[in-house]
């Protein structure tokens, strides 16, 4: 596959501004990781509903109760995983995510009670996946993200998501340039542009950029705790998982018939076209990281 150097192009610059919006929410603090986060939530819960109504027609009909509800309790889910950091009035979002969460699926359900007399299960379902899909992936790096707030070790509240992230950036330019490059083997025809010589690239490229990161960082002795071979670790699940992530995401597509999911970033797609590695690998990345600060 040629190098398409007006693509790259695009994609640069596209991704230039799009790396510098994701830092400073990133870096900031957790407010601006929340609202930063929050705004990728419900972009991605959009496009996928509507990918939904292109798969199965009768999702159209979910109640407006239904359509509105979910994204906000998956929303809600976020706050409730906050661990009692932040604060709305006095309330911590911890309380608040929490009965909210539970009065939006209650909502969801009484709506469509109302509007239906029945409850219709494939649509429920479809929305139950979203909340796996989605709202799961966002809540848990909400988690990773103010566990370790105020703690004395530096930066220890943003190493964790800046392993998973960085991981996955590293990943994804570095599979774009070697397919580009070399690539000749089709690795999916779910996705045909794909090929294993840039799958593989990107693995070995994000192991390695990532291992050397975590090896400069380990010069602090308060930092040991993620030594080299964490960071390489977590690359090598977020690059594997976020890869079939990826295909995840074509496959939906495919289903419903649109090449891209959305067009907020110009060469990149939408918002689950940015962020589909990183709602999978996001799971698999934080039970590792999980068991990296709790059980060694």
């Amino acid at each position: 596959m040629a190098l398409n150097r007006s693509i790259l192009k695009t994609r640069a610059l596209t991704s230039l501004v799009f790396v510098i919006v994701m830092l400073v929410g990133l870096l900031w603090n957790p407010w601006s990781f929340f609202v930063l986060f929050s705004i990728i939530h419900f972009g991605c819960w959009s496009e996928y509903q509507e990918m939904m109504v292109l798969i199965d027609k009768d999702y159209k009909t979910i109640s407006p109760f239904h359509r509105y509800s979910v994204p906000l309790a998956g929303w809600c889910l976020m706050m409730y995983f906050d661990q009692g950091h932040l604060a709305i009035a006095g309330l911590s979002l911890h309380t608040i995510g929490w009965w909210g969460c539970l009065s939006f699926l209650v909502l969801m359900v009484v709506g469509e009670i109302l509007q239906y007399k029945t409850l219709n299960m494939a649509n429920i379902g479809r929305s139950a996946l979203g909340l796996l899909y989605i709202s799961v992936s966002m809540t848990l790096l909400m988690w990773l993200r103010t566990e370790f707030y105020k703690s004395p070790i530096p930066f220890a509240d943003r190493i964790p998501v800046l392993m998973i992230i960085g991981s996955i950036w590293i990943n994804d330019t570095m599979a774009y340039i070697v397919g580009s490059i070399i690539g000749r083997t089709p690795l999916s025809v779910i996705s045909p542009k794909k090929t294993w010589e840039g799958t593989i690239g990107g693995i070995i490229l994000s192991i390695g950029f990532m291992g050397l990161i975590g090896y400069w960082l380990n010069n602090e002795p308060a930092w040991a705790l993620f030594a080299p071979g964490h960071w390489m670790a977590v690359a090598a699940i977020a690059a594997v998982t976020g890869t079939f992530g990826d295909l995840l995401e074509s496959r939906l597509k495919r289903m419903a018939g649109i090449k891209d999911s959305g067009h907020i970033m110009p060469g990149h797609g939408g918002f689950l076209d940015r962020f589909d590695s990183l709602l999978v690998a996001t799971p698999f990345a934080w039970a590792y990281l999980l068991w990296v600060i709790y059980g060694s």
